[in-house]
């Protein structure tokens, strides 16, 4: 538990209890703060005996009858000597401006802060409260009550004149009252009674727990959390009463309202006060303890809970162990806790002090952590509540936290929390990137140093790159990759990587990297330099950005020798910036290279190398010999002979053989098959394509007296060339190999072609079939005639003028019309008529539609 610790400017630290050995790491709800100034003085000369809070000021009231008006800090604002004996109660209504003040030798006073009307009383024993009417100022709420042996109630009639009348006596000393709206609440020796001032009825009595306890020594506790609720803490006990509305039907000779006890519990010490913190109750209690040593009882520090009420039982949120000046000679009745409850403000009021407790802000939260080294929590907190906190600011927070994190070590998390602390604050950067510096860190900054908004000094990156450098030089090739070139003078760094590599020539990082500086500096060509040197993938890309066709011109088989591939894509990509006659040239002391462009070239355009062909004939068959075929059949710019004479040096079977046809000397390709490659199936396939009977009759005399052959003709030539006529030649006695299936096969196939035929005859006959069908429905099908007809003869209107008269037309199928008298008589032979049009030109009936359509 957190304890207030005297000082001597009067301000008062948290401390732990004597009873624990560590630092509690529970954050204190409130914090703590010793009134002081005036209070001081006052409290050196008197001592305090009771005090009220207003939201605007305080009063205290001291043991040598003085009243004392304070403000929130503790100054002397008005002074009133009211009695030279102790003042027991003050009193002040909701406005501030009417004060009701009574002391121990039985003087009441009730008079206006601001205005001239007073009362005056002395009474013949103490009185030990009084309480004015919370709207005291209004005309109509002129009323006050008083306690001492009887509790009485003072209203000033319409001639301004008090009459009195007594509420409550015969169960001893009344010691305390709290008057809320209509509610007066007060106890006795007996207990707590609840007075209606509206219905002049006493509503509740709730006696108190434990008899034992002196009432004048341990007298009760009464606050109001609101307008209907009581709270009430007597010794070790306190209980919450609600004042609720009787029903109209229970009502009979009851009062009108009644009280409830909503909640009740025990605590461990006796109450000195309470007060009301939202759903929380904040309790001050005396404590005594046992001294382990003389074994005796001895008054230790008041204790200020904040506890959860539960129906039953509480919950303790946090307790705080208070050092008040004198604590080991007060007793329960000498401490009073008075609250403000606009500002939640918590007065802890004995006799030699007068302490302060408040809600902790969030400035006090923010200080709680950072004093328990908790900077990121802090750190959030303070940005969540940015618009809140008066005392700290975010960036001083953070540089806090990073200063922690650099003495614990943990370097990479301080530099990396800078990118969010720092932000854009170039100067701060730069001050941290010393710092940094100064303990040797460098490299746990750099991946985290700003790069464009804002932008620090060029030395500073500068400073990074030489500590890289100097140690680490794959970090150091990442930071010229990552970081624009801008940010450093280049210049400055090309020529340290120039000393290093002076010590080390071949290390290709620094070579690499070298190349990316010049790449910055614009000096491309030094850059492609090193990079066909080394062989690297970014040749290609490093042309292509910055179109360096110019400076490769002279270093294609370079380029063709790292990634012929791509080279060569990028070559034929970029014709009009390195010709191919100039690629071709480059390569002809590289054959193997100049035959991959000139490929590639082929398949990409049949045409456009075509003066190369002669040539790439020569290096298709010295370097590429599968792709030698299908070059000679796509290309149409190759010559024959040429080609043809280097197949035959080569022994290129199957070239030679397709050159020779293509040459129009089927007769000798074909024997080429048949002696250099021994290929019946080829032959017959070259037979075939060919569609020549020549061919055919020399391959049936090649192979008559070749069984092999004879069995590869029966199986494959059923369908261009009768059979029978290979068979007729076969000589008598020959052994042919699997010669019963090759004429079961020739049998199946003559069924083959039997079947097909009559399945097309099929077809033919139902089609024709439709079509007739299709025809006679057309036929007749009726023909439309209207004025827009005419006689195909005389050609005038098919129809008459006048269709009342007769008339007589006829139409043929074929659409065309005439008058009937137009028409030629029919002869006697043939009495069927014709169309004259159609019969004429020897048309089938319905031509005249498909002319229409035409």
């Amino acid at each position: 538990m957190a304890e207030a610790e005297e000082q001597e400017t009067g301000s008062l630290e948290e401390s732990t209890d004597e009873s624990e050995e560590e630092e509690s790491e529970e954050e204190p709800k409130l914090k703590y703060e010793r009134l002081s100034n005036g209070v001081t003085e006052i409290l050196q000369k008197d001592a305090a005996s009771c005090m009220t809070v207003h939201d605007k000021f305080l009063a205290l009231g001291t043991h040598y009858g003085k009243v004392y008006l304070l403000d929130v800090q503790g100054n002397i604002t008005q002074k009133f000597d009211i009695s030279p004996v102790k003042i027991n109660q003050i009193s002040l209504d909701e406005s501030g401006e009417h004060m009701g003040v009574c002391s121990e030798d039985g003087k009441v006073q009730v008079f206006g802060l601001y205005s001239g009307e007073e009362f005056h009383e002395t009474f013949d024993c103490p009185i030990k409260i009084v309480a004015v009417h919370p709207h005291f100022v209004r005309s109509s709420c002129k009323q006050f009550v008083t306690g001492g042996k009887k509790l009485l109630l003072f209203e000033r009639s319409w001639m301004s004149r008090w009459k009195s009348s007594v509420l409550h006596e015969g169960e001893g000393n009344i010691r305390s009252v709290k008057w809320r709206g209509h509610l007066i609440a007060w106890a006795n020796n007996m207990g707590v009674k609840i007075f209606d001032i509206t219905s002049k009825q006493r509503i509740t009595n709730v006696p108190r727990d434990d008899i034992s306890l002196r009432p004048d020594m341990y007298p009760c506790s009464l606050c109001w959390k609101d307008s209907v609720t009581l709270i009430i803490g007597w010794g070790p006990s306190v209980k919450i009463c609600s004042v609720k509305e009787r029903h109209a039907s229970e009502m009979r000779d009851l009062p009108s309202r009644y009280v409830e006890i909503v909640s009740q519990f025990e605590t461990e010490f006796y109450i000195s006060g309470l007060a009301p913190l939202c759903d929380q109750l904040v309790v001050l209690s005396y404590v005594k303890e046992v001294s382990e040593k003389t074994e005796r009882e001895y008054c230790a520090r008041p204790r200020l809970d904040i506890i959860q009420p539960l129906s039953e039982t509480c919950e303790e949120i946090s307790s705080d162990a208070l050092t008040v000046r004198g604590f080991q000679e007060n007793e329960c009745r000498d401490y009073h806790l008075e609250y403000s409850e606009g500002e939640s403000l918590f007065y802890i009021v004995s006799p030699r002090d007068v302490v302060v407790a408040k809600e902790r802000d969030q400035d006090d939260h923010i200080d709680w952590l950072l004093e328990k080294k908790k900077y990121e929590e802090a750190l959030m907190a303070a940005e969540i509540s940015q618009k809140n906190i008066k005392r700290h600011k975010i960036l001083d927070i953070g540089l806090a936290y990073i200063n922690h994190l650099v003495e614990k070590g943990e370097y990479d998390i301080a530099a990396r929390k800078c990118q969010k602390i720092l932000g854009k604050n170039a100067a701060l950067w730069e001050y941290e990137v010393y710092k940094f510096k100064e303990i040797g860190q460098l490299k746990a900054i750099s991946p985290y140093l700003p790069r464009g908004d804002p932008v620090l000094k060029p030395l500073i990156y500068e400073m990074i790159l030489h500590e890289f450098l100097e140690s680490d030089y794959e970090g150091f090739a990442t930071l010229i990759r990552e970081w624009p070139g801008d940010l450093y003078n280049n210049s400055v760094i090309v020529q340290a990587v120039r000393d290093h590599l002076k010590k080390d020539s071949q290390n290709r990082t620094l070579l690499k990297t070298l190349a990316e500086l010049y790449t910055y500096d614009k000096n491309y060509g030094n850059a492609l330099e090193i990079y066909l040197t080394l062989r690297h993938k970014d040749v290609f890309q490093l042309i292509h950005k910055h179109n360096l066709f110019s400076s490769i011109k002279d270093k294609i088989v370079l380029l063709m020798d790292f990634d012929s591939e791509k080279a060569v894509d990028m070559l034929l990509d970029n014709e009009d910036k390195i010709s191919i006659k100039k690629v071709v040239e480059e390569l002809e002391d590289r054959p193997e290279l100049q035959h991959v462009y000139l490929h590639k070239l082929f398949k990409r355009d049949h045409h456009k190398g075509q003066r190369y062909h002669e040539k790439q004939i020569s290096l298709y068959a010295e370097f590429d010999r599968p792709n030698l075929l299908p070059f000679l059949r796509d290309s149409i710019h190759c010559p024959l002979e040429k080609a043809l004479e280097i197949c035959q040096q080569r022994n290129f079977v199957e070239e030679t053989v397709y050159l020779l046809s293509r040459m129009g000397n089927s007769r000798s390709a074909l024997k080429m098959i048949m002696e250099e490659l021994h290929d019946v199936d080829k032959a017959i396939d070259f037979a075939k394509e060919q569609d020549d009977g020549e061919l055919w009759e020399d391959l049936i005399l090649y192979s008559i007296d070749k069984p092999p052959f004879i069995t590869g003709l029966l199986n494959n030539i059923g369908t261009h060339v009768d059979p029978i006529l290979l068979i007729h030649r076969i000589k008598e006695g020959m052994e042919i190999p699997n010669l019963r299936d090759s004429l079961v096969k020739i049998l199946q196939d003559y069924n083959l072609q039997i079947l097909l035929r009559e399945g097309c005859k099929k077809i033919l006959v139902a089609d024709s079939l439709s079509l007739l069908k299709k025809m006679h429905r057309t036929q007749m099908k009726g023909i439309l005639v209207d004025e827009e007809n005419i006689c195909e003869s005389c050609l005038s209107p098919i129809l008459p003028s006048d269709a009342a008269k007769p008339f007589s037309m006829v139409v043929f199928h074929c659409r065309h019309m005439f008058h009937k008298e137009c028409l030629p008589m029919t002869s006697m032979n043939s009495p069927v008529q014709f169309c004259n049009i159609c019969s004429a030109k020897h048309r089938g009936p319905g031509s005249a539609i498909l002319e229409m359509k035409k």
